[in-house]
Formats: structure tokens, C-alpha cells, sequence
């Protein structure tokens, strides 16, 4: 049982202490500590603990707003690191009920190329009872501003190094972390990326031989609701809580950072991880443009007695479902951030036409639907200035999404089962108060012609493919017996070359079994010191006989693709050039960074049917980029189509196959 730590909570007075450089907000349950102006948090105390916060790292301590931006033009993701600093202080609201700070950084044009041109205003919340406090801010680049990107934003909380060590991000992924000292050398030697480190000499022998990683407590979008971190002296809780993903980038399957060593504990708002600078957000000279991040909420609780120290955990999620039924919050103050009756819904129906499957629609089970700012089909995944809407439909396609901000929006989706992106052709305009009824809408896939075969399932990810066992000398102990983790290890990539040493991967269909022979992620094989070299890998199949009525189609779904070339030759591993190029196309890193998906691409490759034998064939995928041991792309799903059938051939088909 969760317990506070004082008997008489409703008796408890919410107090605003105000002093020349700090200022102090204390309801009885835990006391907060911010810089006065800057609104950096230097101080929580709860349970008898006199700082939750670490205060003596080397570099960052406590908890803060940061920024990663850069000047325009800029290639790559990374730019300078800004810890926001306010410089003006306000208090918005003090009632007995609640209080609220707002700490306001200006932009001033003689900082230029020092500070990322926005005025931010950070805000903190503290109810009376409650056992933590909600942030939240508005950045707003005005028509004054100058051009600039923006790679990163999130608030980050450096914990106790003494106190806090058992991280837990879900039921599955929790476990004692190892000290922040064990990452630097000697006792820690970095491995192919500097997040990624071998502990070799750890404080606690416990943990000496495995890989510590940050990205290896990754979590998408759609599941990163509540993590953080447990001190077991005295049993007490630190949580950051995460209600709503509207504010977030990228779509639902978007993965960010959580939970890691040092401790920290991220709230992540806009980030380039497993997507690259498809990520960036550029904005131009005099653009304008307003965004609300936020708000999260920093939940703490304790345990009277150290045997129920991880029912932490349960409480944590308990509390977590109880915000996310609160969105929108009531209690903010700023007229940036609508309210439940300011905002509106949308509902509707999504269905599936494929004519070589059913002859009647498919309901589109499980199908992501969402709200997004107009753009092309799927260009939600790269886009990031705005807010997103998403949920799942039913078992028969239906869909509601509700607490919508008022705007403009298009409505897009995808099917798991089903390569592609749907996107109604209509523009959606929510409104206060408003419930948009779109009815039943149709997607049709994209297919030319039946099924010939296909490797893998389109879900977008590689997960169902091969993944090996790590090396043993580069394991995290928490995913040893998870397979459904597996791919969270280190340096999987590497064991490419161990299976395939001489020869790349080579696939029948019909014999093979995507699940053990097809290998989650086509990678480079190194051949010397820093020497890497292409991979081609070949799917052979037979055709009974080949139809010249008609072109065929090789459909290549890619979960993602890291600075990689892929390129398709047809009976010919020589054909220059290839029949088909994708160009260099990524940057999403999940291959290092254990995602086991990026950004989704999807390529329509037509194939002649001259180009084609009856009996054997081939079809050769070449990963062309070879510079690194990290360039790769990883397969979602492959299909063959054969020509269109004729009517009559359609309909013989179809009744067929149903």
C-alpha cells in the first residue's frame, strides 16, 4: 500500500516562498526548489530526503528545460546545447488550491548565435495534496526572429546518484543500474558509439562484462507513458508521467529516450533519435509559429516498508492511467493550452479494399488513425512543427479521436496486415466543441496484381525476422532471456559476418523461413581495420510460367534505412545501372541504436516481363553504402505481384480465394 508521509494531507497549506535568487514552493507533501529567474530546478525534497536531485555531476545537475538548436544550413543533427535560462519571474496563480510560476527567456538579437531565437515561457504547477508538480511551455518563434533549426527540446532530471538506482520504464524492462562512474575509463571503455560502453572494471563486479546504453530503454511514442526511477533507502519513487502525446513528433511508433544511467529521467518532446535529420525542425526568418510541450507531470511516492519497495511501480502506472483520464488538464493557467470544452473530436469508420484478397471490404482491425497538419501521405512521421491526434480502431474499423485542438488538419492511417499510408482526401477543420463525422472511409492498398509471394508481415518492423544472440561479450543482462527484446542488444550487427562470412544471405521461397533465414538488417561485412564492403543478398523463386501481358511488381517495404543505397537487379547480379535505385536515403540510426524500426519507406519496383525466365530466378538487393559498420537498412515486408488478371481471371480468383 502507497502511503504519504504525513498523517493529515487535507490540512496541509500550499506556501510560495519568494527570495532574491530562489524561489520555494511547499504544500506539505514535498517542497520545490527553482532558480529565480532562470526557472532551473535545484531542489525536490520528499519523504525525509533533503534533495531527490544531484547537484555535484560535472556538467548538468537538476532538473531543466534544454534545447538543441542550430544555425540554418547546418547539416547533420547537432547543434549547441542551450539550458534554458529565464530571465524574468512571474507568479500567474496563487490560491490555497494551486500555485503557478512562469519563467520567461526573451529573445534579445545581440545574443544571436548564442541562444535559439524563441521566447519560451516554462511553467510549473504545484496542487495542494498533490505528491509532484506538472511543467509545461510555450515556445514561439515571432515574426522578428531570425532562421534556425531546432534538433532537440525536453526536460531532463538528473537524480541522486546515492539514491537512485533501480530504473524501471515497464513491467518487462526494470532492473538496478550500474553507477555512473562505471561508464568512464578506466572502468568503462566505449565502444563503437560513445553512448554505448563496455563495463570492464564496475564498482560492483556484478555488472562487470555487459554494454550500458541508453537507447537500449527506448520506447515508442505510443507506450512512453510513465518511467523513472526507485530509491531503495528509504523506499521512495521518482516518475515522469506523460499524459498526452499530442505535443510529441513524429507519429504514434516514434521512439525516444526514457530512463537511463547517471540517473536521469527525460521527458522528450521533439528529438532527431531513429529518424535522423528527417527530424529537424527548420524554421524560416520571420516564420511564426507557437507550440505548447506539455504538460508532464513528476509523480512521487513512497512505501512505509522496504519489502513493498517495487509496488512503487504499480502505483506509479496506477497514477499515470489516472492523468492520462484527466487530459486536458483544467488547472493551467495559459490561454495557449485549451481546455476540455475548447476542444473538439472526429469519428468515423476505416475499411480495407484489396480486390485479390476479398471481393468484400476488410475492416481495418487495429488500424493507427490520426490527426496531423496537412501534408502528403505519411508525411506525419517527418513532421514535427505541429500537434498529432492517434488512436487505434476496433475490431470492425471504427475510430474516435477526441480532445482535439482546434486547426486544420488531414486525417491519415495505416493497417497493420497492409503495406502503405492512407490519407483522406479532404482537409478536416476541428472546432471548439465540434465532433466531426467522416463516416466510413476506404483504403485501397497499394497492389497491381495477385500475390506471386511475399517475405515478412507489414507491420513496420523487422522484429519477425532472424535476430541472433548478442556476442557474450556484449550482453545487458535484463534482455539475456526475453526474446521479445532480443533485438535491444548490442552489436547484432556484427554477427552478420559470423553467419555469413564468405557468402551474403541467400533466400528460397518455398523452402526458406523469413523467421530463421532472413537476417533482421542488411548491413555492410567488414573486411579489414575500418574496412567495410557492400552486401547483396538474393531471393531466388521459380515461376511456372512468365505472362508478357503485363508488367509484374517487387513491392519493398523498409522499416528503416541508415545512410544506405539499396539497389534491385532482376536475373542479373551485374545490370549497370541497377533496374532500380533508391538513392542514399536515411539517417535513422536504428540499426546502433536497437529500434528494430526507424522511419517507413515503401518502394514500387516495376519488372518487366522480359526480364524474367520461367523456371529459376533471382532478385538481387544490393545495400550499396558501405563506409561504416552502422549503414544498413532493415526490411519490413517484400511482395511479387504478377501482372493484372483479366476480368474474368480477377473474378475466378477472388472466388478462389474466399
Amino acid at each position: 500500500m502507497i502511503v504519504p508521509n504525513h498523517s493529515q494531507m487535507s490540512t496541509q497549506v500550499l506556501q510560495l516562498l519568494q527570495q532574491q535568487d530562489q524561489v520555494i514552493i511547499d504544500n506539505g507533501v514535498f517542497q520545490l526548489r527553482l532558480t529565480n529567474p532562470g526557472g532551473k530546478i535545484i531542489g525536490i525534497q520528499y519523504n525525509g530526503i533533503d534533495n531527490l536531485l544531484e547537484l555535484n555531476n560535472p556538467i548538468l545537475n537538476g532538473g531543466f528545460w534544454d534545447i538543441n538548436w542550430s544555425e540554418p544550413g547546418t547539416a547533420g543533427t547537432r547543434g549547441k546545447f542551450d539550458e534554458i535560462e529565464g530571465n524574468s519571474f512571474k507568479v500567474i496563480v496563487e490560491t490555497e488550491e494551486q500555485i503557478e510560476l512562469s519563467f520567461i527567456r526573451t529573445w534579445d538579437p545581440s545574443l544571436q548565435g548564442e541562444h535559439s531565437p524563441l521566447t519560451i515561457d516554462k511553467r510549473f504547477i504545484v496542487l495542494r495534496d498533490s505528491p509532484g508538480f506538472y511543467s509545461y511551455a510555450i515556445y514561439e518563434h515571432k515574426e522578428d526572429m531570425p532562421a534556425f533549426n531546432l534538433n532537440e527540446t525536453r526536460i531532463a532530471f538528473m537524480l541522486s546518484i546515492e539514491k537512485f538506482r533501480y530504473m524501471v520504464m515497464a513491467d518487462d524492462r526494470q532492473r538496478l543500474m550500474p553507477h555512473p562512474k562505471d561508464r568512464v575509463p578506466p572502468r568503462g571503455k566505449e565502444l563503437a558509439y560513445p553512448e554505448a560502453v563496455l563495463l570492464v572494471d564496475p564498482v560492483e563486479p556484478e555488472f562487470k562484462g555487459e554494454v550500458d546504453d541508453k537507447y537500449q530503454y527506448s520506447c515508442e511514442n505510443k507506450d512512453n507513458k510513465v518511467h523513472g526511477f526507485i530509491c531503495l533507502d528509504p523506499p521512495v519513487g521518482f516518475w515522469q508521467i506523460t499524459p498526452s502525446n499530442e505535443f510529441r513528433t513524429g507519429g504514434p511508433i516514434k521512439q525516444d529516450l526514457t530512463s537511463h544511467v547517471n540517473p536521469t529521467t527525460l521527458a522528450m518532446f521533439v528529438s532527431t533519435h531513429y529518424g535522423g535529420q528527417d527530424f529537424v525542425i527548420k524554421f524560416g526568418s520571420g516564420e511564426p509559429w507557437k507550440k505548447v510541450f506539455g504538460p508532464v507531470f513528476i509523480y512521487l511516492n513512497s512505501v512505509a516498508h522496504k519489502h513493498d519497495t517495487l509496488s512503487l511501480w504499480n502505483d506509479a502506472k496506477e497514477r499515470m492511467h489516472n492523468e492520462v483520464g484527466c487530459w486536458p488538464y483544467s488547472f493551467p493557467s495559459s490561454e495557449d493550452f485549451p481546455k476540455a470544452d475548447q476542444r473538439g473530436a472526429i469519428r468515423g469508420r476505416l475499411v480495407v479494399c484489396d480486390r485479390y484478397i476479398s471481393k468484400e471490404y476488410l475492416s481495418a482491425k487495429g488500424a493507427f488513425v490520426g490527426l496531423a497538419p496537412p501534408g502528403d501521405a505519411g508525411s506525419f512521421q517527418r513532421e514535427c512543427k505541429g500537434y498529432q491526434f492517434w488512436t487505434n480502431s476496433n475490431d470492425e474499423g471504427h475510430f474516435s479521436i477526441k480532445n482535439v485542438r482546434p486547426g486544420e488538419y488531414n486525417l491519415y492511417a495505416w493497417v497493420p496486415g497492409f503495406i502503405g499510408d492512407y490519407r483522406y482526401e479532404k482537409s478536416i477543420a476541428v472546432s471548439a466543441a465540434s465532433e466531426v463525422d467522416v463516416g466510413e472511409l476506404v483504403y485501397e492498398p497499394p497492389r497491381s496484381g495477385p500475390t506471386l509471394w511475399e517475405i515478412g508481415i507489414p507491420d513496420r518492423s523487422a522484429a519477425e525476422f532472424y535476430i541472433p544472440d548478442p556476442n557474450p561479450q556484449y550482453i545487458n543482462k535484463l534482455y539475456v532471456n526475453q526474446p521479445a527484446h532480443r533485438f535491444r542488444q548490442y552489436g547484432l550487427w556484427e554477427r552478420y559476418a559470423d553467419l555469413y562470412p564468405d557468402q551474403d544471405l541467400v533466400y528460397t521461397v518455398g523452402s526458406s523461413d523469413y523467421r530463421k533465414d532472413w537476417f533482421y538488417a542488411q548491413v555492410t561485412r567488414k573486411v579489414g581495420d575500418k574496412a567495410f564492403e557492400p552486401t547483396t543478398w538474393q531471393i531466388k523463386f521459380s515461376l511456372d510460367s512468365v505472362d508478357q501481358t503485363g508488367n509484374y511488381t517487387l513491392r519493398i517495404a523498409l522499416s528503416s534505412s541508415t545512410q544506405s543505397i539499396l539497389e534491385v537487379r532482376v536475373n542479373d547480379s551485374e545490370a549497370n545501372p541497377p533496374h532500380f535505385s533508391s538513392g542514399l536515403i536515411g539517417s535513422d540510426n536504428a540499426v546502433a541504436r536497437h529500434g528494430i524500426h526507424g522511419l517507413y519507406w515503401l518502394f514500387n519496383v516495376e519488372v518487366a516481363a522480359g526480364q524474367l525466365l520461367q523456371g529459376e530466378n533471382i532478385i538481387y538487393l544490393k545495400q550499396a553504402w558501405s563506409v561504416s559498420a552502422l549503414h544498413g537498412i532493415m526490411y519490413d515486408y517484400i511482395r511479387l505481384e504478377a501482372p493484372p488478371l483479366s476480368a474474368t481471371h480477377y473474378l475466378e480468383h477472388v472466388l478462389w480465394f474466399n
